[in-house]
């Protein structure tokens, strides 16, 4: 599959991978407007509902891994298909929840099903578009829109689903787009560039154990203290597992993360601006469903219209970075999209207790516009720097780091908000604050380490 032309149109290529992004970065934002409702719901805490915002990050994170080495050995076809099943069963289990836990239990279905579509739908642009860099370009930009533009209109979906008729509903709607994104992906052609190997299940243990003690030390923190034996005991086995989980992948033969891939200084660079994107984008958002909600005392529905500046500016800077990455290469457009990403993160000093939204507009307007041109640069960058037939493993990778960091991301910002109305505007304030560090940290490694002619 090495060309668009094989019985498909660019457009319905791209508009399949497409669709599966958009589900899944649906998911991402569109619960943050339903918090208020599901904890009146449930008569539940703020912990409880960290845990299922993040329980679908994580099991997402946790999974990308072996959903991308699934890909690359059966097929990204096969694998798209599997995901958008699973996705859309758990979608409607959630709708149905009468607890809690029957929720987070199927928020962790739909992560396994949206580990599944990422890597899977980003290979089949990459296998499809290797010879002809220009439109592979073209189409990661358009793929990164989708989710983009999916995770800032969320919020806004939500609100409307809420205000008429429950927050069930943010969840029962994934299930006609999970079956036309089915209807359409059988026409994808399979493809032939696999490369089978040992599923790699050792290793896949291994980096759960790492990932799910670090992000339970983070959300129960605030609750138990970092005295309790629980925190510093979980902190600690989650760096034990890492280094176990990197010295057997190592050694085992068919790895599910290929170290090698690490070799290059530009692909390290890149996947830790992923994690500073997602991190702080992932928290902030949901830390400002909580603003304008709990602190400015908006409804689910106004929340969610203010967030559509979110939308405004991923729609339109992913829509022009396909050209920029053409003309400029990768440095700029990243180095670009970071500082614009702080300055938008700059203007949120000025939430308080009483923020007139004018004063907000600018600020979530701006950080959209340097995420969204940054983003499908970083995305290209990482896909060349490896063999297409290991595209779903290079694109598990970078999700994967991306969604353990928005997790991390929600369960920091999180804790920090237990409190009230004051602490809920110093999470904010600390939130900006890291990010703007982070982003001028990552500014200097991108300057040295990064091509300034176009290409990776």
């Amino acid at each position: 599959m090495d060309s668009p032309d094989k019985g498909i149109s660019f457009g319905f290529l791209v508009l399949t991978a497409g669709l599966a992004f958009m589900l899944v970065g649906l998911d991402v934002s569109i619960v943050n407007v339903a918090v208020i409702p599901i904890a009146k719901t449930f008569r539940t805490t703020i912990q409880t509902l960290q845990w299922v915002i993040d329980v679908y990050t994580l099991s997402f994170s946790v999974l990308l891994l072996a959903a991308g080495n699934l890909s690359d050995s059966f097929g990204a076809r096969k694998i798209l298909q599997s995901g958008l099943i699973v996705f859309g069963i758990a979608s409607v289990g959630c709708g149905m929840a009468v607890n809690p836990l029957w929720l987070i239990l199927f928020r962790i279905g739909q992560g396994i099903g949206a580990a599944a579509m990422i890597p899977s739908s980003l290979a089949i642009l990459n296998h499809s578009l290797a010879h002809e860099p220009v439109l592979r370009t073209r189409a990661i930009s358009l793929w990164t829109a989708s989710g983009s533009a999916a995770i800032a209109i969320g919020p806004v979906l939500g609100g409307l689903l809420i205000q008429y008729t429950s927050w069930r509903w943010i969840f029962y709607i994934n299930l006609p787009l999970c079956i036309l994104g089915l209807a359409m992906s059988l026409k994808i052609p399979q493809s032939h560039h696999t490369v089978r190997k040992k599923f790699d299940i050792v290793g896949q243990i291994l980096w759960v154990l790492s990932v799910l003690p670090m992000i339970t030390a983070i959300i129960e923190w605030p609750k138990l203290g970092i005295q309790n034996p629980l925190i510093y005991g979980s902190l600690l086995g989650s760096v034990v597992m890492l280094i176990a989980f990197l010295f057997f992948e190592k050694k085992v033969s068919s790895p599910m993360l290929p170290l090698h891939m690490f070799r290059f200084p530009s692909f390290n660079v890149l996947l830790l601006l992923g994690a500073v994107f997602n991190s702080a984008y992932y928290g902030t958002v949901f830390i400002l469903s909580l603003y304008l909600q709990g602190v400015l005392h908006y409804s689910a529905l106004a929340a969610g219209l203010a967030f559509i500046p979110l939308t405004i500016g991923f729609v339109l800077s992913n829509l022009v970075s396909a050209k920029v990455i053409n003309r400029y290469g990768i440095r700029g457009p990243v180095m670009a999209g970071l500082l614009t990403f702080c300055a938008g993160f700059s203007g949120l000093f000025v939430c308080n207790t009483e923020t007139a939204y004018i004063v907000l507009f600018l600020p979530f307007l701006i950080i959209p516009l340097g995420m969204g041109l940054a983003v499908p640069a970083m995305t290209n960058g990482i896909l060349s720097s490896v063999d297409k037939s290991l595209s779903g493993t290079a694109s598990a990778a970078l999700n994967t780091i991306r969604q353990t960091a928005g997790a991390i991301g929600v369960a920091l910002l999180g804790s920090l908000s237990a409190g009230g109305s004051v602490a809920i505007v110093g999470a904010i304030h600390t939130g900006a604050t890291l990010t703007i560090l982070c982003c001028l940290l990552v500014l200097g490694l991108c300057f040295k380490y990064l091509k300034q002619k176009p290409g990776f």
